[in-house]
């Protein structure tokens, strides 16, 4: 049996579970079991942009490859740039900006590039 987990709205079980009509299933009808999760290995708050006004380090749909930063989590006054750690598209943000964030919160969903 897994160990249970708490469900955050716009998570993907808190999606599924509650069927909020915010963040729609992943796009294109393909299910979100495929995605790779980008989790925060922190607790802080989450910030989709490098400053207040600018834009916004990924959107869904974006191209990211390995090693791209995704957002900013601050903790106690730090600004740590979350990377991604696999290439592919953005199909989902769990979290919105200003959020704080959970250790282990899911906050990027990414289909894997296929390498053929």
């Amino acid at each position: 049996m897994a160990a249970p987990e708490i469900i955050v709205p716009g998570s993907v079980e808190g999606s599924q579970a509650l069927s909020s009509g915010a963040q729609a299933p992943a796009a294109e009808g393909r299910s979100t079991e495929d995605l790779h999760l980008v989790k925060s290995p922190i607790v802080g708050t989450f910030y989709e942009s490098p400053s207040p006004g600018t834009e916004a380090f990924v959107r869904v749909g974006s191209y990211v490859e390995t090693g791209k930063i995704l957002c900013i989590v601050e903790a106690m006054k730090l600004m740590n740039e979350i990377e991604s750690d696999v290439s592919g598209e953005v199909i989902r943000i769990f979290v919105e900006n200003g959020q704080p964030v959970e250790y282990g919160q899911p906050l990027f969903g990414i289909r894997p590039s296929r390498k053929k």
